[in-house]
């Protein structure tokens, strides 16, 4: 848990009373009603410890990806195994994009690795271009941390592009960390699973938190050739690290395909809808493929939001942003409608123009 310290994320909802919550980037349709069940089916197991293995759940997702069972490792979220990477390659410097999630930053200082910022262009839609690679080639780097698509920003990079770069990661001996959390709900997007099979040097991290609305259950996994590095990984862990209601939940998320086919269409429909209306009130709106958008608005939108019971994410704290800047997730139309009509109101109050 956190201690004496600010909670640097979205999704807090505790302690203050929030009824909106666009901060977090979760399914806009909710956890499914069987990964619910499975969770709640679970608690009869819970004098037993976990399967410190997690058989069932490695062999479901081995069969949903379609690679094998012993490239994969599970952790209690995809925070976990972020840390443990960094810890079990002995990361001595790293090349991550700026803006870019900041756990990558938090765990690759927490090894004392220096960290090398590819700063993405605003003018150029912060989107990832071929520069990437030159900087990577010149920076003597050991790893590199890329999300596709790209949070905050919610841009894919394009494929060859990143096929470009498991190449040259190949090459240089670079570790590739490719984070494709959010990769599931874009459409027509390519994960480098596929890439892994002759590729000792990647690394994928997967996660169930927002495919599936688990957050709370806390369960990602990494797929990954190195099997020495999992290994690794696996000890800087305790052995019961993913609860037995994780695992069963795991195991019913990987057959919810229609679910996630559902959410990918409403979230292409009401993220067009969204960046339209917050374009409209004259934000600027990053062009986005994920499920949640970019925007620069009014100092201070996020503070007024909250006063009414909305919470975004303010993105002052990401390198390579700063005050104005903010997140928001892709919902479903009422509250969309809600979020738009709540901001039209606060800046028509405040005679807030164009930011």
């Amino acid at each position: 848990m956190l201690f004496g310290k600010e909670n640097p994320h979205g999704g807090d909802i505790y302690g203050r009373k929030v009824r909106l919550d666009f901060s977090s980037n979760i399914n806009p349709l909710g956890t499914p009603e069987s990964v619910v069940a499975a969770a709640s089916a679970a608690a009869n197991k819970l004098r037993h410890y976990p399967d410190p293995f997690c058989r069932e759940l490695v062999a479901a997702i081995s069969a949903y990806e379609g690679v094998p069972g012993d490239r994969i490792l599970c952790g209690n979220g995809s925070a976990e195994l972020i840390y443990a990477f960094c810890r079990a390659a002995s990361v001595r410097k790293a090349v991550i994009t700026a803006p870019a999630f900041s756990e990558y930053a938090a765990a690759l200082r927490s090894v004392g690795a220096e960290v090398a910022e590819y700063m993405l262009n605003p003018n150029t839609g912060f989107e990832l271009d071929d520069g990437f690679l030159d900087f990577i080639a010149a920076s003597g780097a050991d790893a590199v941390f890329v999300c596709n698509p790209n949070n905050p920003t919610g841009r894919l990079a394009q494929s060859a592009l990143m096929k470009n770069l498991a190449v040259l990661c190949l090459e240089k001996n670079i570790r590739l960390f490719a984070d494709e959390c959010f990769l599931d709900f874009c459409e027509n997007a390519e994960s480098l699973k596929n890439e892994a099979c002759g590729n000792d040097r990647l690394f994928i991290l997967k996660a169930f938190t927002k495919n599936y609305a688990m957050a709370g259950l806390r369960l990602g996994y990494c797929i990954c050739p190195d099997r020495a590095l999992l290994k690794k990984m696996s000890e800087q862990t305790q052995p019961w690290n993913i609860s037995t209601p994780a695992q069963r939940a795991g195991i019913a998320a990987l057959k919810e395909t229609e679910y996630l086919e559902k959410a990918r269409r409403l979230i292409c429909e009401e993220r067009e809808f969204l960046s339209e209306s917050l374009s409209a009130l004259g934000f600027y709106v990053c062009p986005s493929d994920a499920n949640f958008v970019l925007f620069h608005g009014p100092c201070g939108l996020d503070r007024e939001l909250l006063k009414r019971g909305i919470l975004i994410r303010s993105c002052a704290n990401y390198s390579g942003l700063g005050p104005g800047w903010y997140r928001a997730a892709v919902r479903l139309r009422a509250e969309n409608e809600e979020l738009i009509n709540t901001v039209k109101s606060i800046c028509e109050d405040k005679k807030w123009q164009k930011a």
